[in-house]
This record gives C-alpha cells, sequence and structure tokens, in this order.
C-alpha cells in the first residue's frame, strides 16, 4: 500500500516527505517501499503530530503541500490534480469528496439521535492540498483534528471542495483489502 500510495504522490508531486511511525524511519524494509520519497521522518502519537513533523521536513519555499494518508493507495493521478490545481489557482485548501449515500445520524452523549440531511453532507478524501505557510500557521498551535483541512478552517482559511473518486478508498479494514483488490483487478 505504502508504494503505491509514494509512487502516486511522486508522480504528482515536486518532493515527497513520509512519515512513518518513530524507531521506522530507518527500518530497511520500509525504505525499500519509500523508494519514491525524498525524506522519511518519524511521525508523532497523533495524526495532527505526524502532519507536523512532516512539514517540519518540508523545505522552505515550498508554495503548495499535500498530505495524504498511504491508506488510500488507489487515488487516481486526477485527484491529485485537481487538490492541486484548485490552490494554484487560489484557493487556500482543497479537499476532494464524495457523495454520502448511507443515511447518517448524529448521536448524542445523552443517547439520542437525529437523521441528517445526506444531501448536505461529503465524505471528505485525501490528499488534501493547501498553502504551505496557512497550513504551517494552523498547526503551530499544535491543534488535533481528524483532518488538516479542519485546522486550516479553524484559523479562517478557506477550504475548496474538489470532486474526489469512489475508488480512491480508505483500507481500514479486512474488507476494505477485498474491495481494493477487485478495484485494481477491474483496472
Amino acid at each position: 500500500m505504502l508504494a503505491w500510495a509514494l509512487d502516486a504522490a511522486a508522480a504528482a508531486c515536486d518532493g515527497v516527505v513520509v512519515v512513518v511511525p518513530e524507531g521506522a524511519e530507518s527500518a530497511p524494509a520500509l525504505l525499500a517501499q519509500c523508494r519514491a520519497a525524498h525524506t522519511v521522518v518519524a511521525g508523532g502519537a497523533t495524526r495532527s503530530a505526524s502532519v507536523r513533523a512532516g512539514l517540519h521536513a518540508v523545505p522552505a519555499g515550498v508554495e503548495v503541500v499535500a498530505v495524504h494518508d498511504a491508506a488510500r493507495p488507489l487515488t487516481p493521478l486526477e485527484v491529485w490534480d485537481r487538490v492541486l490545481t484548485a490552490v494554484l489557482s487560489g484557493a487556500d485548501a482543497a479537499v476532494p469528496v464524495v457523495a454520502v449515500t448511507d443515511t447518517v445520524k448524529q448521536v448524542d452523549p445523552d443517547g439520542s439521535s437525529r437523521t441528517l440531511d445526506r444531501s448536505r453532507l461529503v465524505a471528505v478524501q485525501t490528499p488534501q492540498a493547501f498553502r504551505t505557510e496557512l497550513l504551517r500557521r494552523a498547526h503551530a498551535g499544535a491543534p488535533e483534528a481528524t483532518d488538516d483541512a479542519a485546522v486550516v478552517e479553524a484559523i479562517g482559511g478557506r477550504v475548496e471542495l474538489v470532486a474526489g473518486d469512489p475508488c480512491n478508498v480508505k483500507i481500514t479494514a479486512p474488507t476494505d483489502v477485498v474491495v481494493a483488490g477487485a478495484l485494481l483487478a477491474g483496472q
């Protein structure tokens, strides 16, 4: 998965920083998969801390940075192009999204729930692209979030939504591997 994600990142970007679990940054087996990476760094205890570690390795003067999860190894280059083009065209940030097809409920602390209007919801994917200095500023106070668009929104940044891809699946459970295999077999 890592090698596929890195190959796509290298095809779309001028440089690649790979953030890995602490202690794994010098593991020979991991480094063999990181052939497309220009830099490999140790991450932090959380997703946000790991992004900050990666940002620290991005050279000064880089205007646009993308954050991507290796858990999405099938991201088409067109998705990379859409997020990067949006930022290069003036957006503070851009994230790929797909329509939510399930009914979604919000569960309150007391156990009560309400159905959300799915026509107003989207599911966010990676890669997400940002003006580098804005993302650095958004992470300056060490905020925690499930994605980087949230930290940019928290400081007033404008996040543009672009078309994602339903095949840009996130591998988080064994069944996701089966789905990814089927998608690869169909290509």
